[in-house]
């Protein structure tokens, strides 16, 4: 039973260090305790634990942007988080976890701001029939996290630029994210802030479960632990290199003649290449298998390892179209 309610409210946005607290707290979070804690990402598409970073993400494009990509260890779709939008999560004992009582913080929360929103399904919450916030969940032994978005006023243009499958074709065995119409919650209270979004969310904290939410200590966080988690959250490893095994299909006309590429890939690396065309030059499949096997499967690695064989004209021209495709 819940008798003690905490908040933290994280200042910084770099999304690799805001998860590894989160899973501090996870870990600290006392017996009968419940902690609440608010954060906010830069510019970052954060992917479920069994997503396929380069099926949900223009990964270069938010590379080259100055965006980051993040991996979570809750499942679910991917999110693009800027300052407009707010994260909350619940860290709690598996004993204590009532997801329904957890969400309905949230909307007390929002009703206290004027704003009348509801449950729709067991993921998401939505406000004048559109969603304002996805939801996932976590646990480990016998401690667990609820956490989701709040957008309020989300920049939609970038996260239609960055949460879209590339032209070329990919076929994935990682799970897919799917796309909802979504509302930002100034429409709904124009001027409404994040610093009184976050009051609300402290305040509806006491109400439901009847405890007042007081201020987790930061005395109570283990730096040192923080940074280690920071550095796996933030490790090409962790973010591309899980054993989702996938296909990737490009197919373009040049004026020297047609291309296909058909690869596999897994662990973010380009494991066999196939290559067909009708170009004169009959060795230049073999030139290309050679030079990819084993690349990082990006637009920009693939053209780095392409550059030395840049001189011929086929090569300048299949490296200047991986580049377009943004993967």
């Amino acid at each position: 039973m819940i008798h003690q309610t905490f908040y933290y409210l994280q200042e910084g946005t770099d999304p690799f260090e805001n998860l590894a607290l989160e899973q501090h707290l996870m870990e600290t979070v006392p017996d009968g305790g419940c902690i609440l804690y608010l954060w906010q990402n830069r510019h970052t598409v954060v992917i479920g634990k069994n997503q396929n970073a380069w099926k949900e993400c223009r990964v270069q494009q938010l590379a080259d942007d100055g965006g980051r990509l993040a991996r979570r260890l809750s499942g679910g779709g991917a999110v693009y988080h800027d300052l407009g939008n707010l994260n909350f999560t619940f860290l709690i004992h598996k004993a204590d976890y009532d997801i329904s009582r957890q969400l309905d913080v949230i909307l007390k929360a929002l009703e206290l701001l004027g704003i009348q929103a509801e449950k729709s399904g067991r993921n998401d919450l939505h406000a004048d029939g559109r969603k304002f916030s996805g939801n996932a969940f976590y646990e480990t032994g016998d401690r667990c996290y609820h956490h989701g978005t709040l957008m309020v006023q989300v920049d939609r243009e970038q996260l239609g630029k960055y949460l879209q499958v590339s032209a070329s074709k990919l076929k994935s065995k990682g799970v897919a994210s799917v796309q909802a119409r979504v509302v930002n919650l100034t429409e709904l209270k124009p001027g409404l802030t994040i610093s009184q979004l976050k009051q609300a969310l402290i305040d509806a904290m006491g109400l439901v479960y009847g405890a007042k939410a007081t201020v987790w200590p930061k005395t109570a966080i283990d730096r040192n632990q923080v940074e280690m988690y920071r550095q796996h959250y933030a490790s090409d490893e962790f973010r591309f290199g899980r054993n989702i095994p996938f296909t990737w299909e490009l197919e373009h006309r040049f004026p020297w003649g047609e291309i296909q590429l058909q690869c596999e890939a897994n662990g973010g690396k380009i494991r066999q290449l196939q290559v067909y065309s009708d170009a004169m030059d009959a060795s230049l499949a073999q030139w290309l298998k050679d030079a990819l096997k084993d690349c990082t499967f990006s637009s920009k690695a693939m053209a780095e390892r392409l550059a030395p064989l840049a001189g011929r004209q086929e090569i300048a021209d299949l490296s200047a179209y991986l580049l377009e495709q943004n993967i």
